[in-house]
């Protein structure tokens, strides 16, 4: 899997409005009303909604994280073949983008696929969705932490003891959460920043790699044996995760000023402006470093700057981008990774104290979740191994789709049902294609995730399954 991602506000606004209430469907059938904004919000300097600029931010932020710098060494093998699985990648992400914002247009609360899930199917398909997502969040956010220390190292030696990287890791974990628990102002403004620093480096290769693009440096269209439709398969499954991330507005709707319109139109544009810096990036450093030394190469970024300026400082402009880039990262998934337990925890689907919120953010959840990670990242640094720790993460890229799957299924479920106040019927059959192709991303996500992680997966799915005995258990008996 690659980690990829990252989240952002800056004047003052009033909290709006609640808007209309929306029915929703309990498991017994019984309906009730709930406001379609985010109540539990908390009002203050340090708690501020995010406009759409600083929701685009977090969608790319979330999608573009440290994977970007490996990926065209990744599929290079593979040669420019591999171009045409980003180009069906990003149609399928796409999709999935467009379908969120129709499901965020119709029910604007935080929480994302957990709150269509549960609309849509009942308490058990919705607490299914918060806890793979949960899962997703806190060990992908491990992964990252571990994967920014060899960036740190290029520029402060620290990998050389075991304990002293794994410090580091704990630090790069710590420091999002402390911007967290200062508020979503806060956190808003390090994502802004964060992106901005990420992007430069990044437009420079994507951009600027096109004045010195050499054709001769592509190499093969299809290198290795197998046939092209292999070729562009197995290609894809390298790509597939670097997509993680288009859901970042939805699952945060509540904090999003006018997020009937907003969360839509932020999470189309994150993911096709992440997909441009992909493909125009990946583009590049393939056109500026030779096919042969592209396949070994182990920072490809900075060949490809090297390539273009001369020298050899492009290994610490990268690294810097790199580590600028997975902080950023890391601060909007730990925002992330406490909103979808708080909207399960509100609802009764998780333990009551998830919660909490303290300017505007859900405090324990971020606690419990930052605490998580820091233990399975000492795990990993204790171990000695980094074996287990990677299959834990292709873990991740199967739990991750869970949730995807049930979002796109309450979309097909409003369509096909008939429910004339959660259609518009004048875009049925639009919607209706939108959402199949945004399946059949999700279901290619389950694919390229390999029989071991979803085998091992579907075992982190099942503990949640005892979890919500338990909690549905207490409910019962408080009715």
């Amino acid at each position: 899997m690659h980690v990829t991602g990252t989240v952002p506000p800056s004047a003052p606004a009033p909290q709006e409005t609640p808007a209309a209430p929306v029915p929703t469907e309990s498991p017994a059938g019984s309906s009730t009303e709930r406001p379609a904004g985010d109540l539990a919000g908390s009002a203050g300097r340090h708690a501020r909604r995010f406009g759409l600029p600083v929701a685009t931010a977090l969608v790319m932020g979330n999608i573009i994280g440290g994977g970007i710098f490996l990926l065209p060494a990744s599929v290079a093998p593979y040669g420019t073949v591999s171009l045409i699985a980003f180009a069906a990648l990003t149609v399928g992400a796409i999709a999935l983008a467009l379908v969120f914002g129709r499901l965020a247009e119709r029910d604007p609360r935080t929480g994302g696929p957990y709150v269509y899930a549960r609309e849509a199917f009942g308490d058990f398909a919705g607490f299914l969705a918060a806890w793979a997502y949960w899962i997703t969040t806190w060990v992908s956010n491990a992964a990252l932490a571990v994967a920014a220390v060899g960036y740190l190292d290029v520029l402060v030696p620290v990998n050389g003891h075991r304990w002293t990287a794994c410090l580091a890791a704990l630090a790069l974990q710590w420091l999002p959460a402390l911007a967290n628990f200062a508020g979503t102002r806060y956190v808003g403004a390090v994502q802004i920043v964060s992106t901005v620093l990420k992007f430069v480096p990044l437009l420079l290769v994507a951009v600027g790699g096109l004045f010195f693009f050499d054709p001769r440096n592509l190499g093969p269209f299809h290198s290795g044996g197998g046939s092209a439709l292999g070729a562009v398969s197995a290609s894809a499954a390298i790509l597939l995760f670097s997509y993680l991330g288009v859901e970042s507005a939805a699952v945060s709707a509540g904090e999003v000023r006018n997020a009937r319109r907003n969360v839509g139109r932020a999470t189309v544009i994150g993911t096709a402006g992440a997909a441009l810096v992909y493909l125009l990036g990946t583009l590049s450093v393939f056109g500026t470093v030779a096919h042969d030394r592209l396949v070994t190469s182990t920072a490809p970024f900075t060949d490809a700057v090297n390539a273009m300026f001369g020298g050899a400082w492009g290994g610490w402009a990268v690294a810097v981008a790199a580590l600028v880039s997975m902080t950023g990262c890391l601060n909007g998934w730990t925002l992330l990774s406490a909103q979808t337990p708080y909207a399960a925890a509100r609802d009764g689907l998780f333990p009551a104290a998830f919660a909490r919120r303290r300017r505007g953010v859900p405090t324990v959840g971020v606690g419990v979740t930052v605490v998580l990670a820091s233990l399975l990242t000492v795990y990993n640094y204790a171990s000695g191994s980094g074996k287990v720790f990677q299959t834990l993460v292709l873990v991740t890229t199967f739990t991750a789709t869970v949730p995807y799957l049930l979002a796109t299924a309450a979309q097909l479920f409003h369509l096909v049902s008939g429910r004339g106040e959660r259609v518009d019927r004048a875009r049925l059959v639009r919607d209706g294609v939108i959402a199949a192709v945004a399946t059949a991303f999700s279901l290619w996500l389950v694919a390229g995730a390999g029989y071991a992680a979803v085998y091992q997966g579907v075992l982190f799915l099942f503990a949640g399954v005892v979890v919500y005995a338990v909690l549905a258990a207490r409910r019962q008996r408080t009715v």
